[in-house]
């Protein structure tokens, strides 16, 4: 990926100073952060099996929460169950979570993270972390803190905002799309 596509975009010429300006400050980062993420993840998976990479994000809710029904975890990750499907067969294959019967409904089963699905979060806690460690070793811890603080509250009121997003009314398409 070039630093043209990782560079901030210009303010447009409307965008007006202060909250405006700012909002469009903030929209233009996090779409940049977005394609670093890409890179950085397109980097890590370099030479690897991404859909295996892709499947260790299921672990994370599966440890931080416990065992849950499949449909469960594919709502908490904001994904189409059939995708989840494909990645939960990767992570049964590999030995990192196993399918236990629900002690609730027989006939359904909860995703079990093993010991060795535990080992590989706790890997990439480690890296991401190392990773972090490495790009702000320059900022004061008020600055870090600050950061952190700011993050929650902004990915707190996003996730709020998703059922209002998901339950708005579809917009049109138009002719030239249908």
């Amino acid at each position: 990926m070039t630093d043209s596509l990782l560079a901030p975009c210009a303010a447009p010429p409307s965008a007006p100073s202060g909250r405006r300006g700012d909002v469009h400050a903030v929209s233009d980062q996090l779409s940049r952060l977005m394609r670093v993420v890409h890179a950085l993840k397109a980097a890590v998976t370099a030479g690897g099996d991404s859909r295996e990479r892709a499947a260790h994000v299921l672990l994370f809710p599966l440890v931080r929460l416990g065992p849950q029904r499949q449909s469960a975890l594919a709502e908490m990750v904001h994904a189409d169950p059939s995708t989840v499907s494909r990645h939960v067969t990767v992570l049964v294959d590999a030995g990192l979570v196993q399918r236990v019967a629900d002690a609730h409904d027989g006939r359904a089963s909860q995703l079990v993270v093993t010991p060795a699905g535990e080992e590989v979060v706790a890997a990439m806690v480690r890296e991401r972390e190392a990773l972090f460690e490495t790009v702000t070793a320059d900022w004061s811890d008020a600055d870090l803190t600050a950061f952190g603080d700011l993050l929650e509250r902004f990915v707190g009121d996003l996730t709020d905002a998703l059922p209002t997003l998901t339950a708005a009314p579809s917009r049109p398409t138009p002719e030239k799309d249908r």
